[in-house]
């Protein structure tokens, strides 16, 4: 799967910029043609992505966002989301449906909207050193 464009973006952990990645994100996957479902699959699963890093990854800073994303030949686009923040405890758990450590207004679906908008979800994180989270989504051809 050979590479036909990469880009990286760099961004502060703060609300205001949720909805700039969001676009910027999804500006870069237009290139591949998307329709207006595929494109708004990948900026849900982006938006929950940086949220969970505003929210979680610095719950009490300001911390940088990094965000890379790669569109391969054969029609795939590949963004990853990172952070250097507090990391994940225990992944497995934190993936389940209606999870959460903050409760209050969190409904702890973050993860399970991702999985369900893209077609590969992968999480890592360690904790005290941050989260990675993968998404893919394959771009039907036209």
């Amino acid at each position: 799967m050979r590479s036909k464009n990469k880009m990286r973006l760099v961004i502060e952990s703060r609300s205001v910029n949720e909805g700039f990645a969001r676009v910027a994100v999804a500006a870069f996957a237009a290139q591949l043609d998307p329709t207006v479902e595929e494109l708004a699959d990948i900026k849900t699963a982006v938006s929950e992505a940086v949220t969970n890093c505003i929210v979680h990854a610095y719950p009490s800073t300001v911390g940088i966002i990094y965000i890379t994303g790669e569109l391969t030949e054969n029609g795939t686009v590949k963004i990853k989301v990172r952070d250097k923040g507090c990391g994940i405890v225990d992944v497995k758990q934190a993936m389940e449906p209606l999870f959460t450590t903050l409760g209050g207004e969190r409904s702890g679906l973050g993860f399970a909207v991702m999985e369900s908008f893209m077609d590969k979800v992968k999480v890592s994180s360690t904790v005290n050193k941050g989260t990675s989270v993968t998404m893919t989504k394959i771009i039907a051809p036209r």
